[in-house]
């Protein structure tokens, strides 16, 4: 049985603009190991995002495969990709995106209901996640009522609730100070690790990119 949960095969992505083509992925081979987090680095504009949109299954590449577990999904239907995300993917970004009339509890109890689940099972486990991260006293707080690094830790909650197969993060720190920062990656990689989840992980900050596994980069569309 194969250890790789994400492999991208030759990925190339360009835009048309006017009439000039515009070529962001050049050719990217990547792959993440089961339970493996690691750092995707590189300057702004370098294609961070696009990278992760495209592993994701938000975007369509221009050329090349994804394999995810096992199965090739590139091509998939617009159907079949929205359910391998819904199911097995994690996403998490620079800005929290939470519903801001929702509860920090109710905010994280949404994925679960989406795919099926009762309410009262859902309460339950989003519950313990926010305990997990350290949110049992803020279950009832909406997202103005929290702080920036709670907030983000919702969103940490909300992207782990259905156990997915991977985590994607863009620059998932990156609105927050240094001090605050820190303190909400190590959550992300202990929580990761801790339920064997593997991570592709955005960020400008070396400092938090060493703490991860391996540490890849990103420049001119072709990753090293």
């Amino acid at each position: 049985m194969s250890n790789i949960i994400l492999e991208l095969k030759n990925i190339h992505r360009h835009f048309i603009q006017g009439d000039k083509d515009l070529h962001i992925l050049r050719g990217v081979n990547f792959t993440l190991k089961k339970g493996e987090v690691v750092s995707l680095v590189g300057a702004s504009g370098s294609g961070k995002s696009t990278l992760l949109q495209i592993a994701g299954l938000l975007d369509r590449m221009s050329e090349g495969e994804i394999v995810m577990d096992g199965e090739p999904c590139g091509n998939l239907s617009d159907n079949k990709r929205t359910k391998i995300r819904r199911h097995d993917v994690g996403f998490i970004y620079q800005f929290h995106h939470l519903l801001p009339e929702f509860t920090a509890l109710e905010n994280v109890m949404l994925p679960e209901i989406v795919a099926g689940m009762s309410k009262n099972e859902a309460r339950t486990k989003a519950a313990e996640m926010l305990e997990k991260l350290g949110l049992s006293e803020r279950l009832d707080h909406r997202p103005s009522e929290l702080s920036g690094g709670e907030q983000q830790r919702v969103a940490i909650a909300r992207a782990l609730i259905n156990k997915p197969k991977i985590i994607l993060a863009d620059e998932p720190t990156g609105n927050l100070d240094e001090a605050t920062g820190s303190k909400v990656m190590n959550e992300l990689l202990r929580l990761s690790r801790d339920e064997g989840i593997a991570a592709l992980i955005a960020t400008h900050n070396n400092d938090l990119a060493k703490k991860m596994d391996r540490c890849v980069v990103l420049h001119n569309g072709i990753l090293n």
